[in-house]
């Protein structure tokens, strides 16, 4: 079929409104076509996006810097969702959107399975995108034939597997941490830590474990996480310049108060080492500590060598909640900012992992408008490293570590709000009046999950109480067990687009699982052409080394 005449129609200028200017940007290869459009639109516009495609250059050059991106938990049907609400936010129809990370050129998928698990947890995940191995369940950065529960810091050692952040420092190159979780959670730990456990985020965790097993007091003695990153080798101290996130307890003693809720909160720590102070005193006169944004804000990148941000007694707030927050916490898009100013300063380059680690927990709590709001958070974390680095010279790549049991079900027209319910095309044209029922005769919403919190049947806490009625429950909801429900609620008058709404689940847990299926990868930069097809996770770190030249 003849279709020259379409390009003939239509002007450069208005190529370029159709895709939103995305021929302006040299990264981006993925057309935005804006809605309505008419028919010559949709032929110009895919036109355009092969003709970019053909122009895409490939750089073969070693990489100065790696940024890698993980969205904890952010499965493909995660990214779909948040670019249609994005899209949605802007006053568009949502699906011609695109998250700025999917306009990075290079994309593939990755097999997240673990060395035990179908699917699988963050640790070994994270591990394998970090050392090139697949790891045992609930393990960092240790291999696979690590005993469960090993605390002999000398077996440790020797099945320890060394992580591109340290293989980065002994090549000189500075390497920073940012991230919204706890700085001892699974993902951004598995950088630095070396651990058959990754619950021992402090000593009191590794103390209650040889209490629980009837073992000796101080027979484990292996170091807890939070003092791994205290006292990393000579090198990799000195190389990892910033670390940013939540979990102040784990490195203060159970003796000192915390400093942002007013003296009802202590540290975690029973050797009674503050680990925030030991920070600053071997690091250096310019090191310094914040646990605030005032703090955060204080912070010159001209004149700081190491910076440690604890923003949060825990996980530091979603992205929803932020401005709550009694201290004030930066954003992910900040936190990024300032690490890069501050590694930026290395002639050599640097590494830097960045997480948005709450999409993940807003998934287990059955809340889809926080996860999704992180992951809008985290492309814009993504956009700001890419404006701030040099494309030729700066390797990002950008994935998941797991899926989610999270689905976008029904039939809805094209518009249709992402956090609403059905309302399907109607038989003759025009806009739909209807929303969709099921065979019970009730309204559905478009996202759901498989399993957890959601679950509509009375559900009770761990003492028997009843925490929620039958019927819709509201974000937060960790029940203990459930009744069963007599049939689904009527969600015909709920505004399912609340931030505390949690759509129903069909499996009854206490928390949402995390997914099997395959994660994507963007990337960009130097070497990025190498993340194609269908990828072991582990591979990942071998495409960082091999852009580094390690």
């Amino acid at each position: 079929m003849k279709k020259t005449f379409f390009l003939n129609r239509l002007s450069l200028s208005m190529a370029l409104a159709i895709t939103g200017g995305w021929l302006a940007v040299g990264h981006a290869q993925q057309p935005s076509v804006q809605g309505p459009e008419s028919v010559d639109d949709w032929w110009q516009a895919g036109q355009t996006f092969v003709r970019q495609g053909e122009k895409t250059d490939p750089i073969v050059r070693r990489a100065k810097n790696v940024i890698l991106f993980v969205g904890d938990g952010m499965g493909i049907s995660t990214v779909t969702a948040a670019r249609i609400l994005d899209g949605q936010q802007k006053g568009k129809s949502g699906e011609e959107n695109s998250l700025f990370f999917e306009t990075l050129p290079y994309v593939a998928l990755s097999k997240t399975y673990s060395w035990d698990q179908q699917t699988p947890d963050s640790a070994p995940t994270m591990t394998a995108m970090v050392t090139g191995y697949k790891a045992r369940e609930s393990m960092l950065s240790v291999d696979h034939t690590t005993q469960r529960y090993e605390c002999d810091p000398g077996k440790i050692a020797a099945k320890s597997l060394p992580t591109i952040l340290e293989e980065a420092a002994e090549a000189g190159k500075w390497t920073g941490i940012v991230t919204t979780a706890r700085l001892t959670h699974a993902t951004p730990a598995a950088n630095y830590a070396h651990t058959a456990v990754r619950d021992w985020e402090s000593d009191s965790e590794i103390r209650n474990h040889e209490t629980a097993n009837g073992l000796a007091a101080g027979s484990c003695t292996v170091k807890d996480i939070a003092r791994q990153l205290i006292e990393l080798p000579p090198a990799i101290k000195d190389s990892l310049k910033v670390a940013l996130g939540g979990g102040r307890p784990y490195f203060m003693p159970d003796s000192v108060v915390d400093p942002e809720d007013g003296g009802t909160n202590k540290g975690r720590r029973k050797d009674g080492r503050d680990l925030t102070a030991e920070w600053v005193t071997t690091r250096g006169a310019s090191a310094k500590y914040v646990y605030d944004k005032a703090g955060f804000d204080a912070a010159d990148p001209a004149s700081t060598t190491h910076l440690l941000g604890l923003f949060e007694r825990s996980h530091m707030e979603y992205e929803t909640d932020r401005a709550k927050d009694k201290g004030g916490e930066p954003s992910l898009a900040e936190m990024t900012e300032k690490a890069i100013k501050l590694l930026s300063k290395n002639r050599k380059g640097f590494y830097l992992h960045v997480e948005s680690g709450r999409i993940d927990h807003a998934h287990h709590a059955g809340n889809p408008y926080r996860a999704l709001t992180d992951a809008i958070e985290y492309a814009n974390a993504v956009k700001k490293a890419y404006e701030m680095t040099d494309p030729k010279d700066t390797l990002i790549i950008v994935t998941a570590d797991h899926s989610h049991v999270f689905t976008i079900a029904g039939y809805p027209h094209r518009g249709n709000p992402i956090l609403g319910k059905v309302s399907e095309v109607p038989d003759k044209d025009g806009a739909p009046t209807e929303l969709a029922k099921d065979l019970l005769g009730l309204p559905y919403t478009t996202l759901g999950y498989a399993n957890g919190p959601g679950y509509t049947g009375v559900s009770y806490d761990s003492k028997g109480a009843i925490l929620q009625a039958e019927g819709i429950k509201k974000f937060p909801h960790a029940p203990a067990k459930y009744d069963n429900g007599a049939k689904r609620p009527d969600l015909t008058d709920v505004d399912t687009a609340a931030e505390s709404f949690m759509p129903e689940a069909t499996v009854p847990l206490g928390s949402e699982t995390h997914a099997g299926e395959d994660v994507a990868i963007f990337a960009s930069g130097p070497k990025a052409y190498l993340i194609r097809g269908v990828m072991e996770q582990n591979w990942i770190y071998h495409v960082m080394r091999e852009a580094f030249g390690l």
